[in-house]
């Protein structure tokens, strides 16, 4: 991703925060001709921010990011308040709202791709730099004297040299009316105070104390609320309701509404709604709909589709001659890698509240990743002018990817159309098992490989990724240009001579969604499964070859030594551990999202099972922010990345899904969480991301461990699926 320069410019009075008063700065960025927002959402959105001091000192930063447990208003405040010299403890963060002066890439921006605090960092810098030099001129008028004579310390201007001392707060009316400076020197980061220290998150007391709101907390004057039930296929809409007397007639019950491809029934009380949807007796029709799934659809048949695809598909990296090599090869290793659909299954089930007011404009509470999408698709579904809609962007109960504009998998389309007919603001909540019905799930994802170690024993090796990617699915990437698609058998850090992946698309009759970490999610456990297949071929430790294969580059060989140094010292195993279980470790790496990774797992077998015992995690993200936030980032990867290791699987059956709650859904159990073990190395490399790049790499060496003690391969996930004895 790349972002361009930018330096803040003076909204002044016109973009004054209501309710506040004092310094607004707000980011002016160089803008690109307006595009369609799929192609720019291709583009990778730099974004602007504001800052407001307020009388008190302390200070409002608005977001252009939404917090959803990853931690970003802390970093934020970290970084603004390094320049500005605030304590970031004395920071208010809210989520901007979408639309100008926000706007400036053609109305685009998100949260996710692991790219807030990468993309935003010099801008947050400059801004709080900005800020600071802005009240110390502020300062000097007041005082009397040089601004050079004038210097900070959190919250104050100080003249040394008479002992005076001003509060930001009592400068910033005077500073909002001075031009924002041309340039401004940055802080030495050996100076660093609060970059780089772990400091606790800003969110934490709220979310422990039960004070922290979500969009399910809303609550809205005159408000109903609403429950669907959607109908068993997508493809399918409701033709009657044929106990609609019964239901009408039920407790609290206001209306019935006969919506595209579900019923629902808007009540006093969220309860007496989905008690009374529930009841409804609906008879279903075939539709027109936009994405429907075959009756016949299911996730084995899916599968064999996809492999049934001939290849070589389009050609999306090389090097060398991959075909001539395998076909002097002795002897080819063929393997077929394979990843089930998964659901996102977030904590928070998706929740939107609608409210038409008097003078026509819509206001739209619900969480998000992209507000300037939502605010044009509200827009759009209202029939109204997005300058009438006002998205009100919630604290996100869980991010994973959920929450981009996916046609069928958002409630808000609902909430406006029940707001509308019944002319009253609502709330519509999906329950947990319409959100298993409609969720825009993770690609199901295969891969064939071809491989072979040559007389000089370097390798060859030749994949062809099977299917289609959510960024092709919404934002119209080309086959063979969809990094989701492929990202993680791409960009691997191998010197490996001769090499050769494609794409080869298949459309994929579901509705897909980003899932944590995307296309790593899965690629990375098929090529690195396959590598540790080819080291075998060669009779080669799997560390030790990964260790030659990226012998030229320092930063990959370091961070292998990093994980094997915090491992204890590599050893693959089989070998007997303190309490007499066998145990075996595997390796593996990743370079998502402008991080690099290097992860070793060490499992056991358990009547059959496996258990996790410990996971050694080095991550190099080039440069960081809080070192406790990564730390807990990448535990909540390892959690994940294991729970669809294990156990996660979400099936298609009869163009439906099988399991509509966590009862038929499996998830990681507590007693299946391993200690984890982080090692952050800082390499000095361009930022890289965090929220994600823990994850890739787990489940790769969890199998390659796997493969280690039982001295069987497994190709597919989750692991759960396989017969795991051990011999």
């Amino acid at each position: 991703m790349s972002f361009p320069g930018s330096r803040p410019l003076n909204l002044s009075r016109r973009g004054f925060l209501s309710g506040t008063a004092g310094l607004v700065l707000a980011t002016a960025l160089p803008l690109r001709p307006a595009r369609a927002q799929e192609a720019a959402a291709e583009a990778g959105p730099p974004v602007p921010l504001f800052l407001a001091i307020r009388p008190d000192g302390t200070a409002v930063l608005q977001s252009p990011f939404i917090e959803g447990g990853q931690g970003i208003y802390t970093a934020l405040t970290q970084i603004v308040g390094e320049e500005l010299d605030l304590d970031p403890a004395q920071f208010e963060v809210v989520p901007a709202p979408p639309g100008a002066p926000y706007d400036v890439m053609g109305g685009f921006r998100f949260t996710g791709g692991s790219s807030s605090v990468r993309s935003s960092y010099e801008l947050m810098r400059r801004l709080g730099a900005s800020g600071r030099a802005m009240l110390i001129e502020a300062a000097a008028a007041r005082l009397g004297v040089p601004a050079s004579e004038l210097t900070t310390k959190p919250g104050l201007v100080v003249h040394a040299a008479s002992g005076r001392e001003t509060g930001y707060g009592d400068l910033s009316e005077a500073a909002m009316e001075l031009a924002v400076p041309a340039d401004v020197a940055l802080r030495d980061p050996a100076d660093f105070r609060w970059i780089r220290a772990g400091l606790k998150r800003l969110d934490i007391r709220g979310k422990s104390t039960g004070q922290a709101a979500y969009a399910i907390d809303v609550e809205v004057e005159g408000m109903l609320s609403a429950a669907v039930q959607h109908a068993p296929r997508l493809g399918l809409g409701p033709a009657s309701v044929t106990n609609l007397a019964e239901i009408e007639a039920m407790r609290g019950v206001h209306s019935v509404h006969l919506l595209d491809g579900a019923v629902a029934v808007v009540a006093d009380r969220f309860w007496q709604a989905r008690r009374a949807v529930e009841a409804a007796e609906v008879e279903w029709q075939e539709t027109g709909a936009e994405w429907p799934l075959p009756a016949d659809f299911s996730s084995d048949g899916y599968r064999a589709s996809l492999l049934a695809q001939d290849g070589p598909g389009l050609e999306v990296e090389a090097e060398g001659d991959a075909g001539a090599a395998l076909a002097g090869a002795g002897t080819v290793i063929e393997a077929v890698y394979g990843a089930p659909f998964l659901a996102h299954g977030q904590l928070e089930p998706p929740s939107a509240t609608a409210r038409f007011n008097a003078d026509g404009t819509l206001d739209l509470w619900l969480p998000n990743q992209a507000p300037e999408m939502f605010l044009a698709a509200a827009a759009e579904t209202a029939g109204i002018d997005p300058s009438q809609v006002t998205i009100h962007s919630q604290m996100l109960g869980g991010f994973f990817g959920r929450h981009f504009l996916y046609r069928t998998a958002n409630p808000f389309p609902q909430a406006i159309q029940l707001a509308k007919a019944t002319g009253r603001p609502v709330k519509l909540v999906w329950t947990r098992e319409e959100e298993f019905l409609r969720d825009a799930v993770r690609p199901l994802g295969t891969a064939r490989f071809r491989g072979a170690v040559m007389a000089d024993g370097s390798l060859a090796l030749s994949a062809e990724v099977l299917g289609e990617g959510p960024t092709g699915r919404w934002y119209n990437a080309p086959a063979g240009e969809d990094g989701s698609a492929h990202e993680g058998l791409t960009g691997k850090p191998y010197a490996i001579p001769n090499r050769r992946i494609g794409h080869v698309y298949a459309d994929n009759p579901a509705v897909i969604g980003y899932w944590r970490s995307v296309g790593h999610s899965m690629h990375d456990f098929f090529y690195e499964g396959f590598l540790d297949e080819l080291a075998e071929a060669a009779g080669r430790d799997p560390f030790e070859m990964r260790q030659a294969l990226v012998a030229g580059s320092p930063r990959h060989v370091t961070l292998l030594s990093e994980v094997g140094k915090l491992s204890g010292g590599w050893q693959r195993g089989p070998y007997q551990a303190e309490d007499g279980s066998t145990r075996a470790r595997g390796v593996a790496m990743a370079s998502p999202f402008g991080s690099e990774v290097a992860t070793i797992a060490e499992i056991s077998v358990d009547g059959g099972e496996i258990r996790v015992h410990r996971v050694w995690v080095a991550i190099d993200p080039g440069s960081i922010v809080n070192p406790a936030i990564i730390e807990a980032q990448v535990q909540s990867a390892v959690a994940l990345g294991l729970s669809q290791t294990l156990v996660e699987e979400y099936i298609y059956e009869d163009g439906a899904p099988a399991a509509r709650n966590f009862d038929s859904y499996d998830i990681l159990r507590p007693d299946q969480m391993p200690e984890v073990h982080v090692a952050i190395v800082e390499s000095g490399a361009p930022m890289g991301g965090i929220g994600e790049p823990g994850l890739p790499g787990v489940g790769p060496a969890v199998a390659n461990a796997a493969a280690a003690l039982t001295g069987r391969r497994f190709r597919t996930l989750p692991l759960s699926g396989h017969d795991l004895s051990a011999g």
